[in-house]
């Protein structure tokens, strides 16, 4: 589903140029539910940024879904996230000015596929929102905003989802819960789950651990 080849990311700064990633490589399955950990400054989001496209590698070579993403364009890249990618962010990145249920339509209408009010409905049902599927993102506490955002990165059936510290802005209580929703979504619908966070707890959930360390890959653990 992913592949990673010797990918490596720097950044140049006026004079100074700072290596955020050191030849990684690895290379994850489909279906497998793996958790990228480390400090911050590690590099996580920076490796998730590069294998969903969203940043282009200093070199190396990323294979998404059997497709090189090096070639490709900007809108081809797009293309690409938006038949079969999720993104889940810590901030949620709701648009405001729409309510639940269109949030979740959004990738639904870019697709141009019909019945998309009712598969959002039923996703806000699986997320138990229903009810408020009128309400904009201001109404709703941090929990019920990601939940939303969970509801919307599965609504274009993705093969691989990314969920960058979904937990991370979330009271312990909040987090688990979303926690158990993203694991049970993820079940339902067989996709590959690939988690940046820093609670040991959550990584402890998933298939695999994958640490990081100064833009290095120190650890790359089945459990």
């Amino acid at each position: 589903m992913l592949e990673i080849r010797n990918l490596s990311k720097k950044y140049t700064s006026g004079s100074k140029t700072v290596s955020v990633l050191k030849d990684i490589n690895f290379k994850i399955e489909a279906k497998e539910i793996v958790s990228i950990v480390g400090p911050s400054g590690s590099g996580k989001t920076t490796l998730l940024g590069l294998c969903a496209g969203l940043d282009k590698a200093t070199a190396g070579t990323v294979i998404l879904n059997n497709k090189a993403l090096e070639p490709l364009s900007e809108d081809e890249r797009a293309k690409l996230r938006n038949e079969c990618v999720g993104f889940i962010f810590q901030n949620f990145q709701l648009i405001p000015t729409l309510t639940a249920l269109e949030n979740i339509m959004v990738p639904l209408e870019l697709r141009g596929e019909s019945g998309s009010e009712k598969k959002a409905m039923d996703l806000l049902e699986k997320v138990g929102l229903a009810a408020r599927h009128d309400h904009y993102p201001t109404q709703l506490s941090g929990g019920e905003q990601q939940r939303v955002s969970l509801a919307r990165a599965f609504s274009n059936d993705p093969k691989i989802l990314f969920a960058d510290e979904p937990t991370g802005n979330l009271d312990e209580e909040t987090g688990q819960k979303v926690e158990a929703l993203l694991f049970q979504l993820n079940k339902e619908m067989g996709t590959t789950l690939v988690i940046v966070t820093h609670d040991l707890s959550l990584a402890a959930k998933t298939d695999r651990i994958i640490k990081l360390k100064g833009g290095n890959i120190i650890e790359d653990i089945k459990q």
